[in-house]
């Protein structure tokens, strides 16, 4: 099994609420997710619960893309701009500093239009136990 199945099929909070990887690479993944009538606040808008998760799900591809077990110990959010009904989400993390045991990384949420919606930032703690996947996607 690949990461990103692993992730995909693992993760069912994300998969149940509509994300799906599209893109892994070492320091590098990609998630969509269609905003559905479910994904909306009291406001009407996007709530920010949800690019959250899809930020939390390229994150995890990213830091355990290394093969040890990586877990979140840390994430900030910045909302820019509200993402509405039908709005297609993109999720791109990218490490930005690989260390053996906090990696750092960003993650940037855009729209369909490549607005900038959010930004996330966080760090995970790198465990000694190794993740079992046969290549990353």
């Amino acid at each position: 099994m690949t990461l990103k199945e692993f992730l995909n099929t693992g993760d069912r909070f994300a998969a149940e609420n509509g994300m799906q990887l599209t893109e892994v690479r070492e320091g590098f993944a990609s998630a969509t997710c269609v905003v559905e009538k479910h994904h909306l606040n009291a406001a009407g808008v996007c709530q920010g619960g949800v690019y959250f998760t899809l930020a939390d799900l390229t994150f995890a591809a990213v830091t355990n893309s290394h093969g040890p077990v990586s877990l979140g110990v840390q994430n900030s959010i910045t909302y820019l701009q509200s993402a509405k009904l039908g709005d297609t989400l993109v999720a791109e993390t990218t490490e930005v500093f690989n260390h053996h045991r906090l990696p750092f990384c960003e993650t940037r949420v855009t729209n369909q239009h490549g607005e900038l919606l959010c930004i996330v930032t966080g760090s995970a703690y790198r465990k000694k136990d190794i993740l079992q996947f046969e290549k990353l996607q």
